[in-house]
């Protein structure tokens, strides 16, 4: 069958398939329209995708790196070919990112196909240093088998594509479990792998309970996670009971400092982006702010005006703010901006819901002063679009008030002063530190956060790693009796008070 938003289905490598669940309607976040109907996968349904998998995987390992390579040059190739309006449209509607992000996401996903294709066809093992003349002593890399991605709603299509081209590249199938919140956008997005062998890739539409069967699984190996802290421990837990090693990715509050040495204007602009971006629904969204107090009003007055002249709608629509995904999730924002307000902040912009905008999940972009680091919103995730700014005497106290924090996924810092910049790098308790430039990831390098916001590591040789195992091999290719086998000879013993000792 072709895929459509108001047929719920799954995939299983190169069909979608209609489901027999309960239908549950999208509801498009800005119109409060029904966007299409999704079901949760069926104990039926998981178990045809994990027997397709199971038998994709066992010819899929033994395919050799070039092959294997080959394969994933063609799925870079597919995206690169494909028209993705309709997956972008159905993006936007799903969970309300503007059109241009929602498709430049989509598109972009190529390079990573490529670079895990020469990465696993060029790191095959290690040969060690031999501890024993005529042996041959080397570690071989294996895939785990079939390996579970569990994906957030923010950037549903790129993080799904950087574990799946990873787990592909290793050896693993793999099956996906997209959010609620962009299942059909997801599911549309499927037919890029069907240049891939049958049943190697599949998407299980569900919620939380399809996540934990599929965990669960004794036919699955390794889990790939992105998504709340909560949620991402009760993932590790599951992960620890099975003895399945996981890449967690449980989101953050960061800190972006800036310095008495801070480029203002263009610290003014960086920082529109680190924290409105996405109406603030990204992992590495900049949430607490430490300014320097020399330069503190006057980094205000830039930021608030840079900030007052985005447009707030709908995602389809010229504009930079969309709403946040859902009624929950607004209602999170305005309960820690009440209550820093309440508790003597002061909202220099937003802070309210948009008068022009009172249908849908909308907030203003939010820029809040006078925030103490006690303050529930700086000691929370607020995923919103919202700034809390704390005046801070130095760069040294910006430093120590940003690693105050259960979060260490990113920081960010703004300076002119190398000084500063290798120190933030070398002090900064976080996976990722951006100078004057945040939010960017590079595929040659490990994504991931410290502290509560993760385990392991997305992208880069660490990314690789996830999803495959190490086996030492020890191969004497002259078999020889060895003088340390047993039994000892008498002349390694020694007699001791009638004891004999090794």
């Amino acid at each position: 069958m072709d895929f459509s938003a108001d047929r719920p289905a799954f995939f299983v490598n190169p069909d979608y398939r209609p489901m027999t669940g309960a239908k549950k309607p999208v509801i498009d976040p800005a119109t409060l329209e029904t966007v299409g109907t999704i079901a949760a996968a069926t104990d039926g349904e998981i178990d045809a995708a994990l027997t397709a998998a199971t038998t994709a995987q066992a010819a899929w390992k033994k395919l050799d790196a070039k092959s294997r390579a080959k394969h994933l040059h063609a799925v870079a190739n597919a995206i690169e070919a494909a028209d993705f309006t309709r997956c972008a449209e159905l993006m936007v509607r799903e969970m309300g990112k503007p059109y241009p992000e929602a498709i430049g996401e989509i598109a972009n996903c190529a390079p990573i196909f490529r670079y895990y294709a020469e990465m696993a066809r060029d790191d095959a093992g290690k040969v060690a240093g031999t501890t024993q003349a005529g042996s041959f002593q080397y570690a071989r890399y294996e895939p785990y088998g079939v390996s579970v991605h569990i994906m957030p709603y923010n950037f549903p299509i790129l993080l799904m594509c950087w574990t799946v081209a990873a787990s592909l590249a290793a050896g693993n199938a793999c099956v996906i479990k997209p959010a609620e919140a962009t299942t059909l956008s997801t599911l549309d997005y499927m037919t890029v792998f069907r240049s891939l062998p049958e049943g190697l890739v599949s998407c299980l539409p569900g919620a939380a309970a399809t996540a934990q069967v599929l965990i669960a699984s004794d036919r699955t190996h390794a889990v790939a996670f992105t998504g709340s802290v909560a949620a991402g421990k009760a993932v590790a837990v599951a992960c620890a009971e099975g003895m399945k090693p996981c890449v967690i990715e449980a989101g953050g509050s960061d800190p972006l400092i800036i310095s008495q040495h801070a480029p203002l204007e263009v610290a003014a602009a960086g920082s529109v982006t680190a924290a409105f971006h996405l109406t603030g629904q990204v992992c590495t969204s900049a949430e607490r702010f430490f300014v320097v107090d020399s330069v503190h009003d006057r980094f205000v007055e830039l930021f608030a005006e840079k900030t007052q002249a985005l447009r707030i709608g709908n995602g389809m629509d010229k504009t930079e703010i969309g709403p946040l995904v859902s009624e929950a999730a607004r209602a999170k924002v305005m309960r820690l901006v009440d209550d820093a307000i309440a508790r003597g902040a002061r909202a220099v912009t937003g802070g309210r819901i948009p008068p022009a905008h009172n249908t849908g999940w909308f907030y203003e972009p939010t820029i809040l002063t006078g925030v103490t680091p006690d303050m529930a919103i700086v000691r929370e995730e607020c995923f919103g679009p919202v700034a809390a700014i704390c005046r801070v005497k130095d760069f040294d106290e910006a430093i120590r008030l940003a690693n105050d924090s259960p979060f260490g996924l990113g920081a960010s810092v703004f300076t002119t002063d190398l000084a500063e910049a290798h120190e933030a790098a070398e002090r900064l308790e976080a996976g990722m530190v951006w100078v004057n430039n945040p939010l960017i990831d590079n595929d040659a390098l490990p994504f991931g956060g410290w502290k509560a916001s993760g385990l392991g590591r997305e992208l880069g040789r660490q990314g690789l790693d996830a999803f495959r195992r190490s086996k030492m091999v020890i191969i004497d290719h002259k078999p020889a009796i060895q003088d340390w086998w047993y039994p000892y000879p008498d002349s390694w013993f020694r007699e001791t008070g009638g004891r004999k000792h090794v």
